[in-house]
């Protein structure tokens, strides 16, 4: 769910489009050779669209998310499902709106692990943190 809502930093609020009502949004964790299914339910009052940045869709431009691209905005008060077919991609990507100022708070980590099958090309690490770096100005 996309929306409003506020968020309040070094004592200054503002109003901030959010997903799941979590700035940065939630991070998706799958593995490679997935096929991931995600409905936006866009409840914010301007249209939008979501990329999945660094994913390949070759034969399924058409939810790649570049806004009059690939696709018209998700309109507010409806909603879209998009359908991402991962194939070789592996490790920290990203997922974020591709409409105008949206991206500045539309945003999240896309992890995808080794395929169930597979391992990673390097010893299996102990643990791991996401970490996102971004910059929005209230």
């Amino acid at each position: 769910q996309v929306r409003e809502s506020n968020f309040t930093k070094l004592c200054n609020t503002t109003t901030l489009l959010v997903v799941n009502d979590s700035y940065p949004g939630p991070e998706i964790r799958v593995h490679k050779g997935d096929t991931v299914f995600v409905n936006v339910h866009n409840q914010g009052n301007y249209g939008f669209t979501i990329h999945w940045h660094g994913v390949k869709q070759p034969r399924n431009p058409w939810f790649d998310g570049p806004e009059f691209i690939t696709q018209c905005p998700i309109q507010p008060g409806t909603n879209f499902t998009y359908e991402i077919i991962l194939s070789d991609e592996i490790g920290t990507l990203w997922w974020h709106a591709h409409s105008d100022w949206t991206r500045g708070s539309v945003h999240g980590a896309f992890i995808i692990l080794p395929a169930e099958n597979e391992t990673y090309p390097f010893p299996t690490p102990y643990a791991d943190q996401t970490i996102i770096l971004g910059k929005y100005v209230f």
